[in-house]
């Protein structure tokens, strides 16, 4: 496949509870303000917030499944947490080829960004991924 600067892809899904406490079981990330309620209350966000990794595999989600798609796989991914996501909240990731570094071994550079419900960007950044010929 022949990829090109400007093609993109995204993936929304609202975050529930228990894809909370299922990424917290598999990861062992017990942080209280993702999974206590009380503690979270009284915290800088007044509630529960989802795990930025968990954010982030969206936009894995995007880059393995859309574009680039199948084979893909990643050399860097740079991140910044912009604000926080909620339990309930319906986030989506978007994932734009910015830049094709090596055409012959299909090297790209990504713009990644994830928005909320209300338009707001909770994450930024770019990823550098190489598609391979599995």
């Amino acid at each position: 496949m022949r990829f090109e600067v400007g093609m993109q892809g995204s993936f929304s899904k609202t975050v529930s509870e228990s894809d909370v406490y299922l990424f917290a079981g598999i990861t062992g990330d017990f942080n209280p303000l993702h999974i206590d309620l009380t503690q979270a209350e009284n915290g800088r966000f007044g509630k529960r917030i989802v795990h930025g990794v968990l954010i982030l595999g969206f936009i894995s989600t995007v880059i393995g499944t859309q574009i680039p798609g199948k084979g893909t796989i990643y050399l860097e991914q740079d991140i910044k947490f912009l604000g926080p996501v909620y339990i309930g909240d319906t986030i989506t990731a978007f994932v734009k080829i910015n830049e094709v570094l090596n055409e012959e071994k299909n090297i790209l550079k990504l713009d990644t960004y994830v928005k909320n419900q209300q338009g707001e960007i909770v994450l930024d950044g770019f990823a550098i991924v190489m598609v391979s010929n599995y």
